[in-house]
């Protein structure tokens, strides 16, 4: 009995440690057949390409993007004996206090110790990363659930860009502005007005940037034949015309102008009569683009394109033009001034300054609306009708801008009527932007052609190689020879008539006055819109000007509110030697020195 238990005793014992034997070998089975969780071989790196940059013709950069970033750290994996290295190092870098770093990695778990990191600064932080981690400031952790072992250490990541302007509210509102859009957590911006709508696709980034490949024990990219790169390619920059230097004098010339005239806006372009590229091109009316208050919706749009309005006497130029061009009428014609009343049908046109007899020419330079009135009757509805569109109205002006309102002109049959014909020739019934008179204006010092404004000169690209973009083509739209005796009509206005606060000595200045009501709700108020548009050349240099001035209270005259403003403007370009007066000096006599 005794030898029957023993033996089942040994039995059970043998039972056991095969059975134990048998159990740690499936278990050195499982443990050889399963994937061991070892920390990725693999890294990369991603950097995300930014929005072209406006430029001015100077250099200088109006508009730029700023990359956002955070810094982010999950304190699991910061070793606890060198907590106080890393806090150390990273207020050096980030210039946070230690405190408030001490402070934040309380927190379990991911942390994010920054949300505002500049971009030179942050690649500061980058470099820090890579130092903490070869220092072993962080370690390796297993996560409980996954059972997978991984190692975060600092990340600086890209969260955004923002849009900064240098120099303020200058080309504002051509410029434009942009708004924010988030894409896949990403802040980007997009355009929304000005120059940044128009040449959305051209600034918007093209390519991120990507780095992947083997990493050593530091987590540097290995770069050998099997890593792999793709190079960011940022957005265009976007080069004007314009130059800083010249914008920002004009700019505050307005602003005192606008505060002296009492006007709710100034605004003009100064364009090369011979290429069309826009020298100046600014509004007293601006705001900041990244500070946009409801005080500042009317002045978000481009007066310069998006103000349309009735001309007033500036369109008698091109009345004139017309019939100079056709052989209707001889500058040397003399016309009836009716003593400043005609009647023409139920309607009495009348003028400022009354006029018994006075050449065709003479209606231009002392603007009378009785003789221009007559002697466009000499146009067919048709002829003024499509000599007004080859003249560029109403057609878009320029095609660096966008929302243009190219305002309207009356028709054929319209134009027929000898009541529309009259009121037309002086600028009522017809609405017009800035920038088509400008454009129509640069035909009397280029030989009768047209140019088309220029606002953006070039595009860069990320090999700073310049894309220049072709000028548009010129329209001859009157004889090389009715340009020239319009100009003289024009130089004799500055000098003789109503624009003779323009004048200026030593350079050929012409230009024409135009005074309107305003039209609101349908109907003609007691308010004006006054205009000075003309030329102002010296031997080598041509340019195009033209002045609005929204309802000034100082006075209902151009000659009074935009003919200063013009003025102003060709004394800046004299200051900045954009014209060089050809000023001859006398010689000096004892009898002139006595006096």
């Amino acid at each position: 009995m005794n030898s029957q238990n023993k033996s089942k005793k040994i039995f059970i014992l043998y039972a056991l440690l095969v059975g134990g034997f048998l159990l740690f070998l499936a278990v050195m089975l499982i443990n050889t057949l399963k994937a061991r969780d070892l920390p990725s071989l693999y890294t990369k790196n991603t950097s995300k390409a930014t929005r072209g940059s406006i430029i001015s013709a100077d250099g200088f950069h109006i508009a730029t993007t700023v990359k956002l970033y955070k810094a982010i750290v999950n304190t699991h994996y910061i070793d606890s004996k060198k907590a106080d290295l890393f806090v150390k190092l990273f207020s050096i870098y980030s210039e946070i206090p230690p405190l408030e770093i001490e402070k934040k990695l309380r927190q379990k778990g991911v942390v994010v110790l920054s949300y505002n990191i500049p971009q030179k600064q942050a690649q500061y932080l980058k470099q820090l990363s890579y130092e903490l981690r070869r220092l072993k400031v962080f370690i390796e952790r297993k996560n409980p659930i996954t059972g997978k072992t991984s190692l975060h250490a600092l990340n600086i990541i890209e969260s955004g860009e923002s849009r900064e302007y240098s120099y303020g509210n200058l080309l504002t509102p051509i410029i434009g502005y942009p708004h924010k859009a988030e894409d896949d957590g990403y802040t980007y911006i997009k355009g929304v007005k000005g120059l940044e709508k128009r040449f959305e696709n051209e600034l918007q980034a093209k390519q991120d940037e990507l780095s992947q490949g083997l990493r050593d024990v530091n987590s540097y990219i290995i770069f050998n034949k099997n890593s792999f790169t793709k190079q960011e390619i940022n957005g265009l920059d976007v080069k004007l015309n314009i130059p800083v230097s010249l914008q920002i004098r004009v700019e505050k010339m307005l602003d005192v102008m606008q505060e002296d005239l009492r006007a709710k806006e100034i605004m003009l372009a100064v364009m090369n009569s011979t290429n069309g590229e826009i020298l100046a091109m600014a509004s007293s009316n601006r705001f900041l683009p990244k500070e946009i208050k409801t005080s500042d919706y009317p002045s978000l749009n481009s007066s310069m394109i998006e103000y349309s309005f009735e001309p007033g006497s500036v369109i008698k130029t091109i009345t004139f033009s017309l019939l100079l061009d056709k052989g209707l009428v001889n500058p040397y014609d003399m016309v009836n001034g009716h003593n400043g009343r005609f009647v023409i049908g139920n309607k009495t046109i009348t003028d400022e300054h009354r006029f018994d007899w006075l050449s065709a020419e003479n209606t231009i330079v002392h603007s009378s609306n009785v003789g221009i009135a007559q002697l466009a009757q000499k146009l067919s509805g048709g002829e003024f009708n499509q000599g007004l569109i080859d003249f560029g109205f109403s057609k878009p002006s320029t095609p660096d801008l966008v929302y243009e309102r190219v305002g309207s002109i009356p028709s054929a049959t319209q134009l027929n009527s000898e009541i529309y014909k009259a009121t037309c020739s002086y600028g009522y019934g017809i609405r017009v932007n800035l920038m088509q008179l400008i454009r129509a204006y640069s035909a009397y010092s280029n030989n009768g052609k047209m140019v088309t404004p220029k606002i953006v000169h070039s595009f860069i690209d990320n090999y700073k190689r310049e894309l220049l973009i072709p000028n548009e083509e010129q329209v001859q739209v009157i004889k090389s020879t009715t340009a020239q005796r319009m100009k003289d009509i024009l130089i004799k206005t500055v000098n003789e008539g109503t624009g003779t606060k323009a004048k200026t000595e030593g350079l050929e200045v012409g230009g024409k006055t135009g005074t309107a009501h305003i039209v609101e709700d349908g109907k003609y108020v007691n308010e004006y819109n006054t205009a000075f548009v003309g030329f102002a050349n010296d031997e080598k240099s041509k340019y195009t000007i033209g002045v609005i001035v929204i309802k000034p209270k100082k006075s209902q005259f151009a000659a009074q509110t935009a003919v200063p403003v013009f003025k102003k403007i060709i004394d800046l370009l004299v200051e900045e030697s954009y014209l060089k007066p050809n000023i001859i000096e006398q010689p000096s006599t004892p009898e002139a020195s006595l006096n």
